[in-house]
């Protein structure tokens, strides 16, 4: 088994070196990071290839195979980053500076350094002759996570499902340490949010701004909607991940969510705010237009809204939340995008290898499983292949949730260098343990 000071050594390298290319998307510009990762894992002895939709942008896929069938167990990851403002930085985003214990640059947590150190611990495995007593060791950096994954991991798994059919995927979404009440926890983002961002309208009548009674204003109607938005929130729901959370948290639920998320905003506003999202379908209103001149009454208003409806939820579901809030009357709703969420079980082989990993390596910590409010490349997975266990987890013990939360697409972005070192001792001993 490698050691973890030389997996912190090889993880920390390898991300200084990723986050100096930069894979800002749009463009994306993934190429030449990917035949870096593609040379390494080659030399270490897996088959590697690059699978692209378009010129420029593409996939790897890596492989370590056994003679004999069993289990695929895949590292997932992207290449792919935000933006970053260098004027907001106090380092240059792209230069993978090594400062105050931590390596800094855009990508340093979203995902890179999982990049990192999924790729340093296959590498090392490889190099120190480990190869599985069967089945498949896969490595997949995709493309244009960022950018809802057209030419990434959804390409891979409609066009190439045979190149990267697995039964176990770890990949991005949770694993940083955070406390509670005495507590120290580990989340296992199992389930991802489904998507229902919709357009609501107000209609009215146009006239001259100079005259207000003349019209009748649209963009006057929205204010009560605004309003109510601000003011209410759709009836909570408990779902399997968020009533896992609470157990672990020690917070006695006795079918009042209410009452339990009370006691939460009292014990750790900062665990509420994040607890608030499993917990139902949320409405958050975030862009609005109306006249395109300002001496102009609007006949039209539209506001635009991100919805997130739990997982296994359908378009029917997140109406009704909607006119919980909004009432039906007063304005008219279009749906703009429906993907509906999906989870994968939390009682499995995999997750037993993670409880068992922090067991060893943090005694007395819990782990938990969680619902994540967005979503990742681990949904197409589990779509593409149904039987498919999808988890989230980068392991987080120097710099907690809180602290790392609010760097992600971020100005300052950074990780510690002993998180590296831990997260790539995971994955390297995950492999053996699942694969013989």
């Amino acid at each position: 088994m490698p050691e973890r000071a030389d997996l912190e050594r090889r993880t920390t390298e390898l991300l200084q070196r990723l986050i100096r290319f930069n894979t800002v998307n749009p463009p994306g510009h993934e190429q030449e990071a990917q035949e870096h990762l593609k040379g390494l894992l080659e030399r270490a002895g897996f088959e590697c290839e690059l699978l692209s939709s378009v010129e420029g942008r593409p996939n790897l896929v890596a492989r370590l195979s056994a003679a004999a069938d069993g289990p695929r167990l895949c590292l997932l990851s992207h290449v792919d980053t935000v933006l970053a403002d260098p004027s907001a930085w106090s380092v240059d985003p792209w230069s993978g500076d090594l400062r105050d214990g931590c390596v800094w640059g855009r990508g340093a947590l979203d995902m890179k350094s999982q990049v990192a150190a999924e790729v340093a611990a296959a590498c090392a495995l490889a190099e120190e002759g480990f190869r599985p007593a069967s089945g498949e060791l896969l490595v997949v950096v995709t493309a244009d996570e960022e950018a809802g994954a057209t030419h990434g991991a959804k390409w891979l798994c409609e066009q190439h499902p045979d190149k990267v059919r697995c039964d176990f995927v770890v990949n991005e979404g949770a694993g940083e340490v955070f406390d509670y009440d005495g507590r120290r926890l580990f989340g296992v983002c199992v389930a991802e949010k489904g998507v229902f961002r919709f357009t609501l309208t107000t209609e009215g009548r146009a006239g001259h701004a100079s005259i207000p009674r003349i019209g009748d204003n649209a963009l006057t109607k929205m204010a009560p909607l605004l309003d109510a938005l601000a003011a209410r929130h759709p009836t909570w729901e408990g779902t399997p991940e968020a009533d896992a959370l609470l157990g672990a948290l020690g917070v006695q639920v006795d079918g009042d969510l209410e009452a339990a998320m009370a006691q939460v905003e009292r014990d750790d506003p900062r665990i509420a705010v994040l607890l608030e999202p499993m917990l139902g379908v949320t409405l958050s209103p975030t862009m609005i237009s109306a006249s395109q001149k300002v001496n102009v009454i609007p006949s039209r208003a539209e506001l635009r809204v991100d919805c997130r409806v739990p997982p296994e939820r359908n378009e029917h579901h997140a109406r009704a939340r909607i006119e919980e809030v909004l009432g039906e009357d007063g304005y008219s709703l279009r749906f703009d995008e429906r993907v509906i969420g999906n989870r994968s079980p939390a009682d499995t082989p995999l997750m037993a290898e993670i409880r068992d990993w922090v067991e060893r390596n943090d005694p007395g910590a819990v782990v938990t499983p969680v619902l994540l409010p967005g979503f990742t490349d681990s949904r197409w997975f589990r779509d593409a292949f149904p039987d498919c266990v999808a988890y989230g987890f980068f392991p987080q013990r120097a710099m907690d949730m809180f602290e790392a939360s609010p760097l992600v697409h971020g100005a300052d972005e950074r990780v510690p260098i002993e998180d590296l070192g831990l997260a790539a001792s995971f994955y390297a001993e995950l492999a053996p343990r699942l694969l013989g």
